[in-house]
């Protein structure tokens, strides 16, 4: 009789973006780039086929660098179809310098109940220790529990296991450079399978664009910015998020322009430190979050930056009400 974490009849689509977990070094370059393919890739872990029958597709081979949004709108419309397939889980593999956000823009997209587990691998596929092979194996795993169903998006490194919309890297090169610093993970694989501390609600659903999403950008305080990045953007972008001091504060010498730009457009507050929310009512000077915030701008919780980037612009995308763009963010908090 098979164990709960060995099943070779179920079944898992494997789609490979590229990335390091797919790098090796070519006579051709003189560094490494993606050259493997998802064969190449499945072959790499024979205990694989042990835990489900793996189908592969090469959706893309990228550097992590170089996905673009429409990269991962059009893998979120494979992931739809999937989701009608019959199959038991998705993994996605990819470079981790963006594997944060992409894993994020699907989880805001995707609304079926087929679990989709994002891996990667922070060593190539021929460096001594390569951590690929473990984390493809651990993310299939993950895939085909039962508790990952209608979960939501998830990303699997290290053996832990962690929702899209929390998780961060932490690390330029460390193996465990994953992380969920807000929350912890939600689990972790042992013995070959996944278990789950926690449950989490799923994130509300945003209708997945036709065409390109609208150009938002993130602008960074820093000690002693005059702010002269914020100088005529609403000419240039749709939406901004201010990666602020801290709570949410900035040079008092921003607050004038970023009124003006919240009146022409929805402007986000978020903290560049990426853990912790940003305050809402606690200090009181010039550039502090109450005083942006009266000013017009959008508290973005405990959303770092770049997730509060990608919630903007899919909501500018499907034409969401500025009023229930803040109640989006709110409800991330």
């Amino acid at each position: 009789m098979l164990s709960a974490d060995r099943d070779p009849n179920r079944a898992v689509l494997v789609l490979t973006l590229g990335g390091t977990i797919a790098m090796t070094r070519t006579a051709a370059s003189p560094g490494v780039t993606p050259t493997l393919t998802g064969s190449d890739l499945v072959a790499a872990v024979p205990d694989l086929q042990d835990v489900a029958k793996a189908t592969v597709e090469d959706f893309r081979r990228k550097s992590g660098a170089s996905l673009t949004i429409s990269d991962i709108a059009g893998l979120v419309d494979r992931l739809k179809r999937a989701d009608s397939e019959g199959i038991d889980g998705v993994v996605v593999t990819q470079g981790t310098d963006t594997l944060e956000e992409t894993a994020y823009l699907a989880d805001l997209y995707y609304q079926g109940s087929t679990p989709v587990v994002f891996t990667g691998a922070m060593r190539t596929a021929e460096t001594a220790g390569a951590d690929g092979p473990a984390n493809l194996l651990a993310a299939v795993q993950t895939s085909v529990s039962e508790e990952a169903r209608g979960a939501g998006v998830l990303v699997v490194l290290g053996d832990e296991i962690h929702a899209a919309r929390h998780v961060r890297k932490m690390h330029t090169t460390s193996t465990g450079a994953f992380d969920s610093p807000n929350t912890g993970p939600l689990g972790h694989v042992v013995e070959g399978a996944a278990r789950f501390h926690r449950s989490l609600s799923r994130i509300t659903p945003v209708p997945l664009p036709v065409g390109d999403l609208p150009q938002v950008e993130i602008v960074t305080a820093s000690l002693g910015s005059s702010g002269t990045l914020l100088e005529g953007l609403e000419s240039k972008v749709a939406g901004l998020v201010v990666a602020a001091f801290g709570v949410g504060h900035v040079p008092a010498t921003w607050c004038s322009r970023l009124e003006a730009l919240a009146a022409a457009m929805p402007v986000i507050l978020a903290s560049r430190i990426g853990t912790g929310p940003v305050l809402s009512s606690t200090y009181g000077f010039p550039g502090s979050e109450s005083d942006l915030l009266a000013r017009g701008l959008i508290n973005a919780g405990a959303l770092d930056p770049y997730k509060a980037r990608l919630l903007l612009a899919a909501h500018l995308a499907a034409g969401t009400p500025r009023h229930e763009i803040a109640k989006a963010f709110l409800d991330h908090s």
